[in-house]
């Protein structure tokens, strides 16, 4: 379909030569985990003596490692690339509001995602009174939701994975949240991969079983 476009565009005399059909621009992210890797690939711009993490464009503190005594949190506050950092319904307003300090105490626009991940039910319960919290003292930052994590479960025969419906259902409950707040759901996070793989169960297309998850987990 991408090749019956460009060749319609070229019988109405488009030019499909330039840069605008030829590149894009491609950002990557993933979590800061490992450190040593971070650090290893951590360089100081020479223009403006900041310094940046070369793994990816945006990296983000995950649920278990965004305590603000880790040594997560102390890395990725020093570096000058766009940050996230994860929050489950462990998440208390204080706790949220020191993260964001810690994070971003210039509290520059863009510069920190709260990436939410708590299961639907929950969150319509915790997310609210966060939102709350953020807007009293003036912060700014970026919600977008991470449906997939917040929702993993063991199957009979131990194996971990995600059911299509609950996925569904915290995406719903986190736009009609900010709906509800008057504020802006930024974004979905999704970890994703070309593969044919069967490693969350439902969906309306394949609707993978648990009995499925071990052809291609």
């Amino acid at each position: 379909q991408i090749d019956e476009s460009l060749r319609f565009m070229k019988a109405i005399g488009v030019d499909t030569t330039g840069p605008q059909f030829r590149q894009t621009n491609f950002y990557t992210a993933h979590e800061c985990l490992l450190l040593p890797y971070e650090e290893a690939l951590t360089r100081q711009d020479s223009t403006t003596g900041k310094w940046y993490d070369c793994s990816a464009h945006m990296l983000w503190v995950g649920e278990r490692t965004r305590q603000l005594d880790c040594a997560h949190v102390e890395f990725t506050r020093g570096i000058g690339n766009p940050l996230g950092v994860k929050i489950s319904d462990k998440c208390t307003e204080d706790e949220l509001l020191s993260i964001i300090d810690a994070l971003n105490p210039q509290n520059i626009p863009g510069r920190l995602t709260i990436i939410v991940r708590m299961g639907a039910e929950k969150l319509r319960e915790n997310l609210p009174a966060l939102i709350r919290a953020v807007q009293r003292e003036g912060k700014q930052v970026l919600w977008i939701s991470d449906p997939v994590h917040g929702n993993t479960f063991k199957t009979e025969s131990g194996i971990k994975t995600r059911s299509f419906e609950r996925i569904r259902a915290e995406l719903r409950a986190f736009f009609d949240v900010h709906a509800e707040m008057g504020t802006h759901p930024g974004g979905v996070h999704l970890e994703m991969t070309g593969e044919d793989v069967t490693e969350c169960i439902g969906g309306g297309v394949s609707n993978i079983s648990g009995e499925d998850l071990t052809k291609r987990y």
